[in-house]
Parts: C-alpha cells; sequence; structure tokens
C-alpha cells in the first residue's frame, strides 16, 4: 500500500516540475522583440515571433517594434531674421537596436523625454539658420528633412531609428502676429490709395486727352465750316455781282425784299425813320424812285 507521503512528495515534485516548465517558456508577439536578462544583465534579444524557451533563472523584458509616435509640446524659436516662431511638430520612430536601447534609456517614457530634447535642439539648430519666410513658405519639406536626419543621427546612441519629422504648425506669437496683421493692412491701404491716386492720374489723362481732341475737331470742324461758308459768300457775292451787271434794278429791288424779310420779322420790331427814306422807296413806288423821278420823264 502507497504511504500518503509518497503521493504527497510527488504532488510537489509535479508542480515544481510545472513551475520550471513554465517559466521556462516565453512567447514574442508579432509586435514585440523580447530581451531576455541574466540576473538583469542582457544576454540576447529574440525577434521571432511565437514560443521559445529560456532558463528558468532568466527574465524576459518586452519592447515594442511598431512606428511610435513622439507629441513634442510648442516650442519657440528665433529665426536667422530675428523673428520669434512658435513651432509645433512631433515625430515618428522605432527602436531598431533593443540592447542599446534598454541599456541607454529602458523605457518608452525616458526615450520620449529624450527625444524631445534633441528635437527642440535640432528645431533651434535648424530653423535658426533660416528666416521666416522660409520656415513658414518656401523650404519647409528640405528643412523638415534635415531636421529628420540630425535627429536620427543623434538617436542612434540610443538604438532608436527616427522614422520621419513633421512641422504641423510655424507661426508667429499672438501679440506679434496682430502686429502683422495691422503692418499688413497698413500696407495694403497704403497700395490701394497708390493704385486709386494712380487711376485718377489716369483718368485725368484720359480726359484732358479727350478734352484736347474734341477742341481740336471742334475748331477744324468750325475751320471747314468758316471755309464752306467763306466759299459760298463768295460764289453769293459773284452772283449778286453777275445779276447786278446784267439788270441794276432788279438787282436793288431784290437786296430791298431781301431787307424786309430779314428786318420786318413777327415780333417787337420798331423803326425810327423818316416816311420818305430811302429804305421805303419801294412802298411809295414799285419802281424804288421818288416821285420827282417818276414825274421827269412825263415831262
Amino acid at each position: 500500500m502507497r504511504s500518503p507521503v509518497t503521493g504527497i512528495v510527488s504532488l510537489i515534485i509535479l508542480f515544481i516540475v510545472l513551475a520550471v516548465g513554465y517559466s521556462s517558456m516565453f512567447t514574442v508577439a508579432q509586435t514585440e522583440q523580447t530581451i531576455v536578462l541574466r540576473f538583469g544583465e542582457p544576454v540576447e534579444v529574440v525577434t521571432d515571433p511565437g514560443l521559445h524557451f529560456k532558463a528558468p533563472w532568466n527574465s524576459v523584458i518586452n519592447v515594442d517594434k511598431r512606428i511610435l509616435d513622439l507629441e513634442n509640446p510648442s516650442q519657440e524659436v528665433i529665426a536667422s531674421d530675428q523673428k520669434r516662431l512658435v513651432v509645433d511638430a512631433f515625430a515618428r520612430y522605432r527602436i531598431k537596436n533593443a540592447l542599446r536601447y534598454y541599456t541607454s534609456v529602458g523605457s518608452i517614457q525616458a526615450a520620449n523625454l529624450q527625444l524631445t530634447t534633441l528635437l527642440n535642439a535640432a528645431l533651434r539648430r535648424v530653423l535658426g539658420e533660416v528666416n521666416f519666410i522660409t520656415v513658414v513658405r518656401d523650404e519647409r519639406e528640405k528643412l523638415m528633412a534635415r531636421i529628420r536626419e540630425q535627429l536620427d543621427k543623434e538617436a542612434d546612441g540610443y538604438g532608436i531609428e527616427v522614422v520621419d519629422v513633421r512641422i504641423r504648425r510655424a507661426d508667429l506669437p499672438e501679440q506679434n502676429s496682430q502686429a502683422v496683421y495691422d503692418r499688413m493692412k497698413s500696407e495694403r491701404q497704403r497700395e490701394a490709395a497708390e493704385f486709386r491716386a494712380q487711376g485718377d492720374q489716369k483718368a485725368q489723362e484720359i480726359r484732358s486727352k479727350a478734352d484736347r481732341e474734341a477742341t481740336v475737331i471742334v475748331a477744324e470742324a468750325n475751320s471747314a465750316a468758316e471755309q464752306t461758308r467763306g466759299a459760298g459768300d463768295a460764289e453769293r457775292n459773284r452772283l449778286f455781282a453777275e445779276a447786278y451787271g446784267k439788270d441794276k434794278d432788279f438787282f436793288a429791288f431784290y437786296r430791298s425784299m431781301t431787307a424786309y424779310e430779314n428786318s420786318l420779322r413777327s415780333g417787337d420790331t420798331r423803326f425810327l425813320l423818316r416816311p420818305d427814306s430811302e429804305f421805303f422807296r419801294y412802298f411809295g413806288n414799285a419802281n424804288g424812285k421818288g416821285p420827282e423821278a417818276a414825274a421827269a420823264p412825263k415831262q
């Protein structure tokens, strides 16, 4: 018959075997790499996912091998033109050498603190060499590439590879932004006033040119009219002279009728003349001769 002590001992031995077997196994996930430690000292790094074995007295530390984010708080940077910039940036990195990472920083929190310091230094170093416009508009992509290269070179000593660095925002401080806005507004108002003045000057030039051309056109038209009127008057005088040469009495009669027509128009027209005036000679005699002249042929 088996002794109860033997069963208890067997259970204890089985428990110890299970405990030793459990402590000798560890699992590596797809997204991790594992450091095996012997009395606190790293001995190897396991990167293959799956079930692995180790000595029972060894311990393991899992290290993430995915790309990690580093959120950097906003920093003030002075550009080469002495303008202050508020820069908001972030970085992405991964752990490429787990042993070096473990011996230098040891944890993600410590790595983030160290990388934040290095990133701020790289930002001040690179952005301090260029002016404000270059940072904000012209060469931001090139500047981010330079910052990433410098940060990656410095982070290599911690077993970390910097994958990317991005600048979210690079603006002037709030008080400087308002001053710049006011200055830009004043500049635009000055340019608008200058454009309006140039427009008024151009309008005045066009107006003066149009007035000058109108004056020239009117003067030329008046000149042509005077020439035409002079030619007509000359032709009229020629015709009058020709008519006068043919029949003096008819010409005198015609001139008197024309004078009557032009002077005796409707309206308040008054003449202070003697009844026997030469002007009314055709009123007393159709021939335009006085009574003495009319009686002479009869005698």
